[in-house]
């Protein structure tokens, strides 16, 4: 699988998003769904402390407990980045990004994982209710202990990680290197709220900002929950718009043409843009993780990306 770099990591160009792993997704599913992505190439493995408690029957820590136990059976932890992330509400824990909270949550995770060391750390999103002083030096003393490599932020508005930048610099302690944000070839309306509050959809704005602070892009549900090859999936609320719907009958007439799936080609699209996007993909059936890995051998060229970028309204 082809790769790429997140500071001084070399990560594949999709990452795995493991969610519904160990819950939703059977045990069985989700380990022979890790194996595939490994066979393939495949070396990023994304998920969070709260993964998925708001399912009946779960209380988060179902997709960790997993992968720790995945890992142990492989024993190939050293090929593998592992990402999870913390700071939201979840059954026993507050939401929140004080010190004692980072602290104590990524303790929690090193124990679920049974690993020494987390790769990527992410705030799972913002606390503007805490300092960014206070998180940015909880985190940087995980790394100086060596139980983070690096820290990330996932749902943090463009000028919310200029001022974490800015932080990092005066503290002089090692700042974000990466975000997640919801993003795909359909916009969403950043007027509308989304699916989830957390949600913080990108825009150019954000892209671009990500770009000058030397940030990472990964893109969490890039494919929309499949919109793009079912026809009978509706668009989630904040992307029902004309300038999509006329987007989605421009990428499906262009997969046909290329004999490829849409979802490949929003896939291929991401990875294709200035921005470098690494999308976080998932599936819960084998055959939907091969047909995601295989929009890597799509050439994705300047005039394609031009076709689908300037479909507005």
């Amino acid at each position: 699988m082809l790769t790429t770099r997140i500071a001084d990591l070399l990560v594949s160009r999709l990452c795995l998003g493991t969610m519904y792993f160990g819950t939703s997704v059977p045990v069985k599913v989700s380990r022979d769904l890790l194996d595939a992505f490994v066979n393939a190439g495949g070396n990023f493995i994304d998920t969070a402390n709260k993964y998925a408690c708001w399912l009946p029957g779960a209380q988060g820590g179902e997709s960790e407990l997993l992968i720790g136990q995945w890992l142990r059976d492989r024993g190939h932890r050293h090929q593998l980045i592992i990402s999870t992330k913390l700071g939201l509400a979840m059954p026993g824990v507050e939401a929140g990004l004080r010190a004692q909270q980072i602290e104590a949550q990524c303790e929690a995770s090193l124990r679920r994982l049974g690993i020494d060391t987390i790769d990527v750390m992410y705030a799972h999103a913002d606390d503007r209710s805490t300092p960014l002083e206070e998180s940015l030096l909880a985190f940087s003393r995980l790394q100086k202990a060596g139980k983070i490599r690096h820290v990330g932020a996932s749902n943090y508005a463009a000028w919310r990680l200029s001022a974490a930048a800015a932080v990092s610099r005066n503290l002089d302690v090692p700042g974000f290197v990466v975000a997640q944000v919801r993003h795909s070839l359909l916009r969403a309306d950043p007027w509308i709220p989304q699916e989830f509050p957390i949600q913080v959809p990108a825009t150019p704005e954000l892209l671009d900002g990500c770009q000058s602070l030397g940030l990472r892009v990964l893109a969490y549900s890039p494919l929309l929950g499949g919109v793009y090859d079912r026809q009978d999936r509706p668009l989630p609320p904040s992307y029902r718009t004309s300038a999509n719907e006329r987007r989605l009958i421009a990428i499906r007439r262009m997969a046909r043409e290329r004999g490829v799936t849409a979802n490949q080609l929003a896939l291929a699209w991401l990875m294709s843009g200035r921005n470098e996007v690494i999308p976080v993909i998932t599936a819960s059936r084998t055959e939907q993780l091969y047909e995601n890995v295989n929009s890597l051998a799509i050439t994705m060229t300047r005039s394609d990306g031009d076709a689908l970028d300037t479909v507005s309204d």
